[in-house]
């Protein structure tokens, strides 16, 4: 025979301070189940147009059938050994790249960095020194970038011996960029401040020990 059970809810803000902590644990464990770090993606791969990156891509399949075309970026965190965040990309000599990534990020002095060390060395030069990276082993960071760099030439010049070590440098300093992005968001969107404003928005409520219900 059935039977009714009542059972009394709450909100966030009617828990206890214990039963509100294990209401934020649940949101965090369970609610990032969408693509949280797409707006770092998409900033960094405007950046990455402005520094002569030609991110490569592969296909992705959507739900509802078709496939679309995703860039090739990866990342792996936070906080473990061997935790990082690479990419897989054609670069080449992109003009006033310094001043346009001033534009873009005034005050990222560490992008300011990265813009000049690509341009001086291009400028030795000639600005003909184009390189490729792509993602080897099973882990993602910047050293799992596999990176050659070439000098194209019509004299058959060598490039100078530090341009392979700069441009190498360079972008593995963006990757490494890139992860301390993205560890930022995911900070921000864990803490308390921002888990709170989403379950409010949400209207979740949770029993008296902070269990979700509805």
């Amino acid at each position: 025979m059935p039977e009714i059970i009542e059972t009394t809810v709450y909100r966030l803000n009617e828990l206890s301070d214990d039963a509100r902590d294990k209401a934020r644990a649940w949101y965090r464990e369970d609610g990032f189940d969408y693509d949280w770090y797409d707006t770092v993606y998409e900033d960094f791969q405007q950046i990455a147009e402005i520094l002569g990156l030609r991110l490569k891509t592969r296909s992705v399949r959507l739900y509802g059938g078709g496939s679309r075309q995703k860039p090739c970026i990866w990342f792996r965190g936070f906080w473990s050994q061997g935790d990082g965040a690479c990419f897989e990309t054609f670069y080449s000599y992109r003009k006033e790249a310094p001043r346009r990534i001033r534009q873009h990020a005034p005050q990222d002095t560490e992008l300011h960095r990265i813009a000049d060390a690509l341009q001086s060395i291009q400028r030795r030069n000639f600005y003909q020194l184009h390189a490729e990276a792509s993602h080897r082993g099973h882990y993602y960071h910047e050293n799992s970038m596999a990176i050659s760099v070439e000098r194209d030439s019509p004299n058959y010049q060598d490039m100078t011996a530090d341009a392979e070590d700069t441009v190498i440098e360079a972008l593995r300093d963006l990757a490494c960029w890139l992860y301390r992005q993205l560890e930022r968001e995911y900070e921000y969107l864990t803490s308390d401040e921002a888990v709170d404003e989403v379950i409010a928005t949400n209207e979740y409520t949770f029993t008296a020990t902070g269990r979700r219900f509805g």
